[in-house]
C-alpha cells in the first residue's frame, strides 16, 4: 500500500471538519433563529475549527523569551491588503482585556463574522500567497487548494446574523477543543429535514423581502435627494427673481439720473469744446514729433539690421574656414598616427634584429671558447709527444718522419686557428659596428618619436583651441539669431505702430471735420445770442395785437418776435424770408430792422 502524506491527511480532515461545522452552524441557525450570540455552542465550535485551520502549517517564530506561534500575524496582514479591514484591526488593538496575540486573533474572527466579511478578508490572504509564505509552511492548509474551498464555504455564513460581545469576554485563556459529538447523526435529524426545508424557504422569502426593502429605501432616498435639490433650486430662482426686480428698479433710477446727467454733460461739453480744440492741436503737434522720432528709430533699426546681417555673413564665412581647417587638422592627425604606427612597427623589427644579432654573437663566442679549449688540448698533446720523443729519441728514429708530419699538421692547425681567430675578430668587430649603428638608429627613432609626440600634443592643443573657437562662434551665431528674432519683433511692433498711426490720423481727420462743424454751430449760436442781447420779450398777456396790422393774434396769425428791435408781428405781416448757410430753411426777417424773427406760441394755443 502507498503511504499517504500526513500533511495531506491533516488538510483533508480539517477541510471535512470545516464543512461539517459550517453546515451544522447554518442548519442550526436556520432552525434556531438567525441572530446568534457568543454562548451558542455551534458558533463556538466554528471558531475553534477556524482557529485550527489557520494554525495548520504555521511557522514558529523566535522571540526574546520563547518561541512564538500565533495566527495574529497573517490576520494583521489583511489590514494592508483590504482597506476596509482597518476598522476592525484598530478596534481589536484598542480592546482593553486582550493581552495575547491569540486573543486578538479570536476577537478579529468574531468581528469579521459580525461584519459578514470573513470570506472576503481570507480570500485576500489566499490571493497573496507570496506574502503568506512568511508565516506558513509550503504544505499548510492556507497555501493549498483546501484554503480556497474553505473560503468558498464561508460565503454561506452571510445569511447568519451574529450579535457577539467581545469586550467583556476572556479570549486569551480559552481552550480550543473540537467537540465531535455535535456532528454525529441522530434519529431526530431524519425527521427534521422537511421542517428545515420549510424554514429555508421562509428565510429565502425573508431575504427577498429584505433585498426589495433595501432597494426601495435606496430609491426613496434618491427621490428625497432630488426633492431637496429641486426645493433648493426653486428657492434660488425666487431669490434671483427678487434680486432681478430690485436690479430693474435700480436701473430705472439710474436711467433717470443718467438722463439728468446727460443734459448737464451736454451743457458742459459746449463749454469744453474750445479747450478740447486746443488740446487736440497740441496732441497733433506731439504726434508729428513722435512720428519723426519713430521714423528715425526705424532708420536706425534698419541700419543695425544691415550691420548685423553683414556681421553674420562674415561669421559664417569664418565658420566655413574654421571647419575646413578642422578637417585638414583631422586629416593631418590621421596621417601622423599612421606614420607613428609604421615607425613603431620598424622599431619592433629593429629590436627583433638586435635580439637575433645578440644570439648570433653568443653562438660565435661559444664556438671561440670551444676552439680555445681544443688548442689547449692540442698543445698538451704536443708537449707529451715532445717528452716521449726526448725519452725514446734513440730508440725511435724511425718515428722522425711521423714526427715531422705531426709538426706539419700542427703548423697547419695553428694557421687554421689563426685564420679562425682573425675571422672571429672581424665578425665581432662588424657585429659591434652594426650594434652601435642600431643603437644610434634607436636613439634617432626615440628622438623622432618624442618630437612627433610633442607635435601631436601641440596639434591636440590647437584642435582644442579650434573647438573652443567653434563653440564661441556657435554662441555668437545663436546670439545673432536671437538678435534677428528681436529685430523681427521690432518690425512687427513698427507695423503695429504704423497701423495705430494711420488709425490716429483718420481719427484726427474725423475729429477735425467734427470740430469744424461744431465751430460753425457755435458761431451761429453766438450770432443768435448777440442778436438777443439787450432785448426784453413781452409777456404773452401783454402781446395781444400785431404792431403793423393791429389785428389780434390767433391760430392763423401766429406771433413772431424780432431779435433786434423787440417788436412782435404776425405771420401775415412778416413775409420777408432770408436764406442762411447754417440753416436748411429760410428764416423770416423784420420789416423795419431786417433782423431774424423768432416764432412764439400764442396765448390761445396750448
Amino acid at each position: 500500500l502507498a503511504v499517504k502524506d500526513p500533511t495531506a491527511v491533516e488538510r483533508a480532515n480539517l477541510l471535512n471538519m470545516a464543512k461539517l461545522s459550517i453546515k451544522g452552524l447554518i442548519e442550526s441557525a436556520l432552525s434556531f433563529g438567525r441572530t446568534l450570540d457568543s454562548d451558542y455552542p455551534p458558533l463556538q465550535q466554528f471558531f475553534v475549527v477556524m482557529e485550527h485551520c489557520l494554525k495548520h502549517g504555521l511557522k514558529v517564530r523566535k522571540s526574546f523569551l520563547s518561541y512564538n506561534k500565533t495566527i495574529w500575524g497573517p490576520l494583521e496582514l489583511v489590514e494592508k491588503l483590504y482597506p476596509e479591514a482597518e476598522e476592525i484591526a484598530a478596534s481589536v488593538r484598542d480592546l482593553p482585556g486582550l493581552k495575547t496575540p491569540l486573543g486578538r486573533a479570536r476577537a478579529w474572527l468574531r468581528l469579521a463574522l459580525m461584519q459578514k466579511k470573513m470570506a472576503d478578508y481570507l480570500r485576500c490572504l489566499i490571493i497573496h500567497r507570496d506574502l503568506l509564505s512568511e508565516f506558513y509552511e509550503y504544505h499548510a492548509l492556507m497555501m493549498e487548494e483546501e484554503g480556497a474551498v474553505i473560503v468558498g464555504l464561508l460565503v454561506g455564513l452571510n445569511v447568519i446574523d451574529a450579535n457577539l460581545c467581545v469586550k467583556g469576554e476572556d479570549l486569551d485563556s480559552q481552550v480550543g477543543v473540537i467537540d465531535f459529538s455535535m456532528y454525529l447523526k441522530s434519529d431526530e435529524d431524519v425527521g427534521g429535514k422537511e421542517r428545515n426545508e420549510q424554514i429555508a424557504a421562509i428565510l429565502d422569502q425573508k431575504n427577498y423581502v429584505e433585498e426589495l426593502n433595501r432597494q426601495l429605501n435606496s430609491t426613496v432616498s434618491s427621490l428625497h435627494a432630488r426633492v431637496d435639490s429641486l426645493e433648493k433650486s426653486n428657492t434660488k430662482l425666487i431669490e434671483e427673481l427678487a434680486i432681478a426686480k430690485n436690479n430693474i428698479i435700480k436701473l430705472q433710477e439710474e436711467n433717470h439720473q443718467l438722463r439728468s446727467e446727460n443734459t448737464l454733460i451736454l451743457m458742459k461739453t459746449q463749454h469744453h469744446l474750445e479747450a478740447t480744440k486746443v488740446d487736440v492741436e497740441a496732441e497733433l503737434q506731439t504726434y508729428k514729433h513722435s512720428r519723426q522720432g519713430l521714423d528715425e528709430m526705424y532708420n536706425e533699426a534698419r541700419r543695425q539690421l544691415r550691420e548685423e546681417s553683414q556681421l553674420r555673413q562674415d561669421m559664417e564665412n569664418e565658420l566655413v574656414v574654421q571647419v575646413s581647417m578642422k578637417h585638414e587638422i583631422e586629416l593631418a592627425m590621421k596621417l601622423l598616427e599612421k606614420d607613428i604606427h609604421e615607425k613603431q612597427d620598424t622599431l619592433i623589427g629593429l629590436r627583433q634584429q638586435l635580439d637575433e644579432v645578440k644570439a648570433i654573437n653568443m653562438e660565435m663566442y661559444q664556438k671561440l671558447q670551444v676552439s680555445e679549449d681544443a688548442m689547449k688540448e692540442k698543445s698538451e698533446i704536443i708537449g707529451r709527444l715532445e717528452n716521449k720523443t726526448n725519452q725514446i729519441n734513440a730508440s725511435m728514429k724511425q718515428l722522425e718522419q711521423r714526427l715531422q708530419q705531426a709538426e706539419k699538421a700542427q703548423m697547419e692547425a695553428e694557421a687554421e686557428d689563426e685564420k679562425l681567430k682573425q675571422e672571429y675578430v672581424n665578425k665581432s668587430e662588424s657585429l659591434q659596428k652594426e650594434f652601435s649603428q642600431k643603437e644610434k638608429q634607436l636613439l634617432q627613432l626615440e628622438t623622432d618619436l618624442k618630437i612627433e609626440k610633442e607635435w601631436r600634443q601641440t596639434l591636440e592643443d590647437d584642435l582644442q583651441k579650434e573647438k573652443e573657437a567653434v563653440s564661441h562662434l556657435r554662441i555668437e551665431t545663436q546670439e545673432i539669431i536671437n538678435l534677428k528674432k528681436e529685430f523681427l519683433k521690432l518690425q512687427e511692433k513698427n507695423k503695429q505702430l504704423k497701423s495705430i498711426c494711420q488709425d490716429q490720423e483718420a481719427a484726427l481727420q474725423e475729429l477735425a471735420s467734427k470740430l469744424s462743424e461744431s465751430k460753425l454751430k457755435i458761431e451761429d449760436i453766438k450770432e443768435a445770442n448777440k442778436a438777443l442781447q439787450g432785448q426784453v420779450w413781452l409777456k404773452d398777456k401783454e402781446a395781444t395785437h400785431c404792431k403793423l396790422c393791429e389785428k389780434e393774434f390767433s391760430l392763423s396769425k401766429r406771433k413772431h418776435h424780432c431779435r433786434n428791435c423787440g417788436e412782435i408781428f404776425c405771420n401775415a405781416c412778416s413775409d420777408n424770408e432770408l436764406p442762411l448757410p447754417s440753416s436748411p430753411k429760410p428764416v423770416r426777417v423784420c420789416d423795419s430792422c431786417h433782423a431774424i424773427l423768432i416764432q412764439r406760441c400764442s396765448s390761445n394755443v396750448p
